[in-house]
């Protein structure tokens, strides 16, 4: 099995490296540096026990020592690009919104949404209002 090893851990760190090159996240960056370490472990003549040791340790280290570092560079603002990105925005009613005749249009963001009133009272055409939630295909809306 020792004569093998050097093999192995070359076998590991490529392995590790076309993961990493395959995903979008830092995943198996660690690995490498504990194959690597596993690697120049067992070509200086240690034996394969101590290689495994090696590889978990640097793995492990690798990992504490990297990580923060990898989640404050990964950290972004997300931006919600779905309809989820009209609640709290302001709109103006377009068609008088009547919750018992279901009726209503908001137009906001350039979007024209059916709506309905958040507390249930008619809002007039041309009125501004906030977007509330939204349900189904319909906008939550209440009087600004």
């Amino acid at each position: 099995m020792e004569e093998y090893a050097v093999y192995i851990w070359v076998a590991v760190t490529i392995l590790a490296v076309l993961v990493e090159a395959a995903t979008s996240q830092m995943v198996s960056i660690w690995f490498v540096f504990g194959a690597l370490g596993a690697l120049i472990t067992g070509l200086f003549g240690g034996g394969f026990l101590i290689q495994v040791i090696v590889f978990v340790v640097v793995t492990i280290i690798a990992l504490i020592l990297t990580r923060p570092l990898v989640k404050n560079a990964s950290l972004f603002k997300k931006e919600d690009t779905n309809a989820g990105r009209y609640v709290g925005k302001e709109g103006i009613v377009t068609v008088t919104i009547n919750n018992l005749e279901n009726e209503g249009q908001v137009s906001v963001l350039g979007s024209t949404w059916s709506a309905r009133s958040y507390d249930g009272t008619p809002i007039e055409e041309n009125e501004h209002v906030v977007i509330e939630k939204i349900e189904g295909v319909k906008l939550i809306v209440s009087k600004k």
